[in-house]
């Protein structure tokens, strides 16, 4: 059954789910360090990604494992590009290929309106791998191992809504 996100009985049902057996050392790229401090410096550039993702996957009823496949192949392609190579990886999965996309052309524009607005780029490629990892390790930890599952889907959508109600304005406007 698709309930929809906003269904009263949903969110009660997610209150009394269990978390994820996930040990947080090992979860979603340890080696790459997400800070609270990086977190609060990179906030417009995780709200624009949060945005992108949340709006490419309504366009295309994509769940929770499709965006995990996607950001997946984001933070391989980042991880390349850390070495001195541009190589762009895309899933199999349409949805998820799609999802891989509309991020990746939601960075060019940022960083492009970055660079038009500062005079540079100040957003490096390292940066936007950290807020692909800090998106992994969220989606991790919502998977509640259900096929159709869009439980990390739904807390992006809660968080947009909080950000929106307090946020500065945003360097992108969709």
């Amino acid at each position: 059954m698709d309930c929809p996100s906003d269904c009263e009985y949903l969110r009660e049902a997610r209150k009394h789910e269990p978390s994820a057996e996930i040990d947080p050392a090992t979860m979603g790229n340890p080696d790459i360090a997400v800070t609270e401090e990086f977190l609060e410096s990179h906030a417009l550039l995780m709200l624009a990604m949060g945005g992108t993702v949340l709006g490419a996957a309504a366009q295309t009823h994509a769940v929770d494992s499709d965006v995990r496949e996607a950001l997946a192949s984001l933070i391989q392609t980042y991880r390349t590009l850390q070495r001195g190579v541009i190589y762009e990886s895309l899933p199999a999965n349409p949805l998820a290929a799609n999802l891989c996309r509309e991020v990746q052309e939601m960075v060019d524009a940022y960083m492009r309106e970055e660079k038009r607005r500062l005079g540079m780029t100040k957003t490096r490629d390292l940066d936007v791998l950290r807020v692909l990892v800090f998106f992994e390790r969220l989606a991790l930890d919502r998977n509640n191992g259900r096929p159709r599952s869009r439980a990390f889907l739904d807390l992006l959508r809660e968080l947009q809504a909080d950000s929106a109600a307090d946020a500065p304005p945003s360097l992108i406007l969709h």
